[in-house]
């Protein structure tokens, strides 16, 4: 395909939307207005923006709450004529108690201070949370300043405090790899299946929804393992970070389907190893 030729030559043809934002990301040339027909850029952003003001919103509404109930019962306290000044002067102690005495919950405050100005994560990001009590991976769904709530695949809400991550893993970030590895028998000549996916992945590259979901074209890289019953070849694909499990998956039954369209055989089942189940 042409666009593919050119988007491994370089950025020649392509419009400065896509070298300003993409650096080469899209396989699209411009419109005849000059417009680049990739639009995967802005939206991409647009979300990221949505959600860290989501995420701003909700630590500042928090800190909000606090403060105006504070100022509330100081103020309730006042016009019910008790006065007010003993419980100010005290209210610095009070902070040093409670400083010593609850050292958790400072801990767990300055980390997610520090989570939110350094942008580890926003509302709406998938992430991997590395505990010292295990992993926990899912969506977010609210971050205060001392405990961050994941909605994890099967629907748990977890909640853990910012305190206790050691390790942030966000697959919302930049781009993810879909990868997929494809067993086939040792009697196959490897240059003739190579060809076969690259003849595929150059096909499935410009149809929807590859075409919104795939940054980079497409690279086989050959014979990554070798067994004793078969060779694997292994597809790589730069995508979307968010779509990089649908790509796998599509990829895959593309793949089965070009495998069995073109007589390539499939390693034989080992004796002795347990079929999957019908």
């Amino acid at each position: 395909m042409p666009e593919l030729r050119a988007a491994r030559a370089g950025t020649a043809g392509y419009c400065s939307e896509c070298r300003v934002y993409h650096q080469v990301r899209c396989y699209r040339r411009p419109d005849r207005r000059g417009r680049c027909q990739n639009r995967r850029v802005r939206p991409c952003r647009e979300g990221r923006r949505r959600r860290r003001v989501a995420t701003v919103i909700g630590l500042v509404s928090g800190v909000v709450i606090v403060v105006v109930w504070f100022v509330f019962l100081l103020t309730l306290l006042k016009d019910l004529g008790v006065d007010i000044t003993p419980i100010v002067a005290s209210a610095g102690i009070v902070g040093i108690a409670l400083g010593f005495g609850a050292q958790s919950i400072v801990r767990d405050s300055l980390s997610g201070l520090f989570i939110f100005l350094e942008g580890q994560y926003d509302v709406g990001d998938t992430v991997d949370l590395t505990t010292s009590a295990g992993t926990v991976s899912g969506t977010i769904e609210r971050l205060n300043l001392r405990t961050t709530s994941v909605r994890q695949y099967d629907g748990t809400l977890s909640t853990v405090p910012n305190g206790l991550i050691e390790v942030t893993n966000n697959r919302t970030r930049g781009w993810g790899r879909a990868v997929v590895d494809v067993p086939v028998s040792l009697d196959e000549d490897p240059e003739h299946v190579r060809t076969v996916l690259e003849e595929l992945v150059e096909e499935v590259v410009s149809q929807p929804p590859f075409d919104a979901w795939v940054r980079q074209p497409p690279q086989v890289l050959g014979v990554t393992q070798l067994t004793n019953v078969a060779q694997v070849m292994r597809v790589a694909v730069e995508t979307e970070p968010s779509h990089r499990v649908d790509v796998e998956r599509l990829l895959r039954a593309k793949v089965v389907a070009r495998m069995s369209e073109r007589g390539i055989k499939a390693p034989p089942v080992v004796p002795g190893m347990p079929r999957p189940p019908e």
